[in-house]
């Protein structure tokens, strides 16, 4: 492993903190606008990375997705993953705004990263591709910033699946609160155990090209054009 490689992997360690963490913190962030102060109660209003990790969203799928490629012979893959989920008390949103507060929290991590990635892709319209002769900040600050653009578009584009126990499908279970078809919100509560199954399978099979690698290049080539 030469220089490059360990600039690369502290970009993308360092890139896909922020974009998970943040994600998780604007939840909370929103129900707190709303009186919710769970998640402030339990002390994950925080940047404090120690205090979102998950074992397997934090630590297992990101190692597993980067190395297994390299494992397999294939170039390194991608970091992935996911924080602890702030605790939100779903009952003090709705009581104070509404199903409409409701689909605000859902929507409020992936607004996140969809205005992070643009950031991103703004400040890569400046800045030149690096060279070997280029310091050393500068490269490992273009490699940040790329990883800043793509992790949060991956996590953008994931998170509106419709997945039991995930934004998009506590956004449509609020949506059908709020239309009066409580059969489809009781359909993903019943069914939020599964998740992380439906997640890992999608990640470990060609479902993952054209649910999640598809539009993460259609949306990074419209931020870039």
């Amino acid at each position: 492993m030469d220089l490059l490689d360990i600039l690369k992997i502290g970009a993308a360690v360092l890139a896909l903190a922020i974009a998970i963490i943040g994600h998780e913190i604007m939840h909370g962030w929103v129900a707190y606008m709303y009186g919710d102060t769970t998640a402030k109660n339990a002390g994950r209003l925080t940047i404090n990375p120690l205090s979102h990790v998950d074992l397997v969203g934090t630590i297992i799928v990101p190692v597993m997705m980067y190395f297994l490629p390299m494992l397999l012979g294939a170039e390194s893959g991608f970091l992935f993953g996911w924080a602890k989920p702030v605790p939100i008390n779903m009952f003090t949103v709705i009581n104070r705004g509404g199903y409409n507060a409701a689909m605000q929290v859902d929507l409020a991590g992936i607004v996140y990263n969809f205005t992070i990635a643009a950031f991103a892709a703004i400040a890569l319209s400046t800045m030149n591709s690096p060279t070997t002769s280029d310091e050393v900040f500068y490269i490992f600050t273009y490699l940040f910033v790329m990883q800043l653009l793509v992790i949060n578009v991956v996590l953008g584009v994931f998170n509106l699946l419709p997945i039991p126990q995930f934004d998009g499908a506590h956004f449509l279970a609020h949506l059908s609160l709020k239309l009066g078809k409580r059969e489809i919100a009781e359909f993903f509560y019943k069914n939020e155990r599964y998740g992380i199954i439906i997640i890992l399978i999608i990640l470990m099979t060609p479902l993952s090209q054209y649910l999640i690698f598809e539009p993460v290049r259609m949306i990074i080539g419209l931020l870039l054009s």
